[in-house]
């Protein structure tokens, strides 16, 4: 079964308060070389049948994703079944 995933982020001129708060911990585990950080959401729709891209536009721009302060990518993955040994 395929699934669509729709990554959803700030627009990179939108301030993001949780990604710097995570920044700003960094040092503190003694992680020097992360000059920036970015949180976003994850949000994966399983279609009855082929996925359908059109549709999962739509769902992301009227529902999922605020497109005055937000951006979102539209990808396919495929299930992989891990195979016990």
């Amino acid at each position: 079964m395929a699934r669509v995933v729709v990554d959803v982020m700030l627009k990179p001129e939108i301030l993001d308060p949780q990604g710097q708060a995570v920044a700003n911990a960094l040092p503190r585990l003694g992680v020097t070389d992360v000059s920036s950080v970015r949180i976003g959401r994850r949000i994966e729709i399983e279609f009855t049948g082929e996925p359908d891209l059109d549709r999962a536009r739509e769902i992301a721009d009227k529902l999922l994703a605020n497109p005055v302060i937000e951006d979102f990518d539209i990808s396919v993955v495929e299930d992989v079944k891990a195979e016990v040994a």
